[in-house]
């Protein structure tokens, strides 16, 4: 009874240790939210590269660049997906970290032809696989580096989303300048052709004087038009990052500046990149299992041992005790394949690290010379626009004294428009340029000092 009631115990632990189903149904619902959530965030408490503090709880409901980034952060579907990923690594990771369970063997003979001196016979006996003990702290090193790695890959597809918010941001906030643009010129032109209209009643001003005027006045409302559909589009893909079903409007404030960037301090940052960037890091995590991996398939080729001991009765009620051991013998495979395998995919792995670090390097360097032509260029775009303003005045001056037509009015306006519009496409260049060196360099951008100190 002693022995029935320790068996029935053991049953009962075990049963309790292990773990029962929860259902977990699909749904059709959709799951985008129908509004912006009211959240208190602390931005110190997200993974965004060096941020300061800036509390997510916009009383207006406009969102400014950093509300936006630390929206998509917290509620991207896709980073959603990334870190059920990471919960799949830790999972593997706690797998890897378990020893093999021992196996316990049970048998019984029965006589068919029973007499007086035979017995139920039975055999029971535990063993061990000893072999796998060998590789068992390489493989759970290597999944304790896949694990480290997934965070990682999580942290630097974090950093993408921000990026990619941060860029529909500065698309969104340049296009409603653009826009105002557009309108302060499309105005002029009505105004104009109005007032042409009337004069050509009078016979005051010939129909190619008066076309100008209406011709230019299409011309901006095709632009106006076709800077809406792309506006809707970017509307789109910013409610699809953030989370949002398509109809809530997320309305913004502040805009993005271009301070001049520190030279130096990005030097320092490069210098270092390979320890910032979460993807390079991942990549070394990666590199590092890996090479566990390829150790644990030297360790497999050994033989592997089993060790096991017997008790058993037979039927004639001869009762023995012992042990048994099995290993396999190292003739054919020797686990070379896995071995070639294993080394292979570690080069792979070496050379992608380093092709990946010199791609960084070369991005960066390229982007700081596009910065350095785009701000030179600024200088003479922004030179340009106040003197084409300046004379855009004189000239309506002139044509408000009659010294010069209608047709060299349309073409001044039209030309201050190209230069104005050149001048917002190169500042939004650059705060875009701006925010994909953040990304490379692995943090926010040292700029230089602009104002008196106190």
């Amino acid at each position: 009874m002693t022995g029935k009631r320790a068996i029935v115990l053991l049953a009962a632990l075990v049963l309790d240790a292990c773990s029962t189903y929860q259902p977990l149904p699909l749904s059709d619902r959709p799951a985008t939210l129908q509004e912006i959530p009211h959240l208190t965030i602390d931005a110190k408490q997200l993974p965004l590269p060096e941020l300061p503090a800036h509390p997510f709880a916009p009383s207006d409901g406009a969102l400014d660049i950093t509300d936006i980034a630390i929206l998509a952060v917290v509620n991207n579907p896709d980073l959603k997906a990334a870190r059920n990923d990471v919960n799949i690594a830790h999972a593997q990771a706690f797998s890897a970290s378990l020893l093999p369970d021992p196996q316990l063997a049970l048998s019984a003979d029965f006589n068919r032809y029973p007499d007086a001196n035979s017995t139920r016979g039975y055999s029971i006996g535990p063993s061990y696989d000893f072999g796998s003990l060998l590789t068992h702290s390489s493989l759970r090193a290597a999944a304790d580096a896949e694990s480290t790695k997934t965070d990682l890959t999580l942290l630097w597809q974090e950093w993408q989303t921000v990026v990619q918010a941060r860029l529909l941001f500065i698309k969104l906030t340049q296009s409603d300048k653009l826009a105002q643009l557009l309108q302060q010129h499309h105005d002029f032109y009505v105004q104009r052709s109005q007032h042409n209209q009337e004069a050509l009643k009078h016979g005051l001003i010939t129909v190619d004087a008066a076309t100008s005027a209406l011709v230019a006045m299409q011309d901006i409302e095709k632009q106006i038009n076709d800077l809406e559909h792309q506006n809707n589009q970017t509307r789109h893909d910013l409610n699809a990052l953030l989370g949002l079903a398509p109809t809530v409007y997320v309305p913004l404030r502040g805009a993005a500046v271009l301070p001049p960037l520190d030279n130096a301090g990005i030097a320092e940052m490069l210098s270092h990149i390979a320890q910032r960037r979460p993807d390079l890091i991942a990549l070394k995590y990666g590199y590092k299992a890996e090479d566990e991996r390829y150790r644990a398939a030297i360790i497999a080729q050994f033989p592997a041992l089993t060790f096991g001991l017997t008790r058993a009765r037979d039927t004639a009620n001869a009762s023995t005790q012992g042990f048994n051991i099995s290993f396999a013998l190292p003739l054919f495979n020797r686990n070379r394949g896995n071995i070639a395998i294993e080394k292979a995919t570690r080069q792979k792995l070496y050379d992608d690290y380093q092709q990946r670090i010199d791609v960084a390097r070369n991005d960066i360097d390229r982007i700081l010379a596009e910065q350095r032509i785009n701000r030179r260029q600024l200088i003479q775009v922004n030179a340009n626009v106040q003197l084409m303003q300046q004379q855009k005045q004189n000239i309506q001056s002139a044509f408000t004294h009659r010294s010069i037509d209608e047709l060299q009015l349309s073409a001044a306006d039209t030309a201050l428009l190209a230069r104005q519009t050149e001048q917002l496409a190169l500042e939004q260049s650059m705060l875009e340029q701006q925010v994909a060196l953040q990304s490379l360099l692995g943090g926010e951008l040292p700029v230089q000092f602009q104002g008196n100190r106190e």
